[in-house]
């Protein structure tokens, strides 16, 4: 009897090891959730963060941590080298961050077109690019985010491009510096909806997932 007993619980473990060993870790395949290692979730077909929970398991911060060291390098622009970082602070139900403008139009702010479309977009839409680890190489594109204001108002928004925290002072960013790691750049219809003005230039919000 206790010969089976041992022989049983060997082959539990064994199955424990086994399905563990079969699951993704960072950028491995996966189909589901369920192919993924401990908190990482399925991506696009790749094991990653999850930017809901925050975590920054895998390479690059992109999940958001509550530390974001900064990279190498420094590209210069505009009056000197500027930090480069991949992270962002970790979202929650209200994250602070800073509100910038940008005007997503052909021949604005954003040089290209926006990633997460390649199309550019009308100061009239309520759209947003966000720093590089929350965008999180392109897992929140197209989703809805709310913003609010000090003022108590609130809008929602697409995101549709990314606020390069890592790149800059070159033509496709308009010979920008990189964005700062806890920015949302919103377009004028944003900052028309929270009732601020563009000339303030950077304003202090919080933001979460719609």
């Amino acid at each position: 009897m206790t010969t089976t007993l041992v022989f049983l619980a060997s082959l539990c473990l064994f199955n424990v090891i086994h399905l563990h060993a079969l699951s993704s870790s960072c950028n491995g395949p996966c189909n589901d959730l369920n192919d993924c290692q401990g908190q990482l979730i399925c991506i696009n077909g790749k094991c990653n963060d999850d930017p809901d929970v925050g975590t920054h398991i895998c390479g690059g911060g992109s999940g958001g941590g509550d530390t974001c060291p900064p990279s190498s390098g420094s590209p210069s622009c505009n009056g000197g080298p500027h930090p480069q970082t991949r992270c962002s602070p970790k979202v929650s139900s209200s994250t602070p961050a800073l509100l910038t403008f940008n005007n997503f139009d052909e021949g604005g702010d954003g040089g290209d077109p926006s990633e997460c479309d390649n199309k550019y977009h009308h100061n009239s839409e309520r759209v947003v690019a966000l720093s590089t680890g929350w965008y999180n190489q392109g897992s929140r594109c197209n989703q809805m985010i709310r913003i609010t204001a000090k003022n108590g108002r609130s809008v929602t928004a697409k995101v549709v491009d990314e606020c390069d925290s890592v790149n800059g002072c070159d033509k496709a960013h308009d010979y920008q510096p990189p964005c700062r790691n806890n920015i949302v750049d919103g377009s004028q219809a944003v900052w028309d909806a929270l009732g601020l003005n563009t000339d303030d230039g950077v304003v202090d919000v919080t933001w979460s997932m719609a």
